[in-house]
C-alpha cells in the first residue's frame, strides 16, 4: 500500500516501497525512484536490485543513494542534488520510514539555495521533521 508524501510539486517521500508500489508511483507521475535504504537493512524488504528491475520494467529511472544510520555525507547530498536536477519528471525517494529520504531531500534543497524555513515547512506538511539536520541546512544555505 502506497504512502507517498508530497515534499514539493516534483518530489515525494515514502516508507519502504513494494514491487506493487512501482505501478502506483508511475500512475502518480513519478519518473525517477531514489532508494535511500541500504541493502540488507531489512532482509525481508525488497532489495535494491528487485526495485531497480521493477522500475526499469515500468519505464522508470532508478538510482540508489543509501543512507545508513551513521548519517549523511556531502557526497550523498551532491548525488541527491544531481538526481533531482536531472530527473525527467517527478521523483519518489524512499527508505524505511521516509525520514532519511526527506532529510536528504532537505539537505539537497538547502545546498541548491532553498531557504531552510521553507524546507522545514514543506517537510512538516508531509509529516516529517527536519530538525535533526537543521544546522546542516543553515550551513548549506549560508554558502
Amino acid at each position: 500500500m502506497s504512502d507517498f508524501r508530497e515534499l514539493s510539486d516534483t518530489v515525494l517521500a515514502s516508507p519502504q516501497i513494494s514491487i506493487e508500489d512501482i505501478a502506483a508511483a508511475k500512475a502518480a507521475g513519478v519518473r525517477l525512484i531514489v532508494n535511500n535504504r541500504p541493502d540488507g537493512e531489512e532482509p525481508t524488504a525488497p532489495q535494491s536490485d528487485a526495485i531497480k528491475a521493477a522500475a526499469s520494467e515500468a519505464g522508470l529511472d532508478y538510482i540508489s543513494i543509501p543512507i545508513g544510520h551513521s548519517g549523511f555525507s556531502e557526497v550523498q547530498v551532491d548525488e541527491m542534488v544531481r538526481a533531482l536536477d536531472t530527473a525527467d519528471g517527478a521523483v519518489l525517494a524512499y527508505c524505511r520510514s521516509g525520514t532519511r529520504s526527506t532529510l536528504l531531500w532537505a539537505l539537497a534543497q538547502a545546498k541548491s539555495g532553498v531557504a531552510p524555513d521553507d524546507i522545514a515547512r514543506a517537510a512538516m506538511t508531509a509529516g516529517y521533521d527536519v530538525s535533526p539536520v537543521r544546522p546542516m541546512l543553515d550551513m548549506f544555505a549560508a554558502r
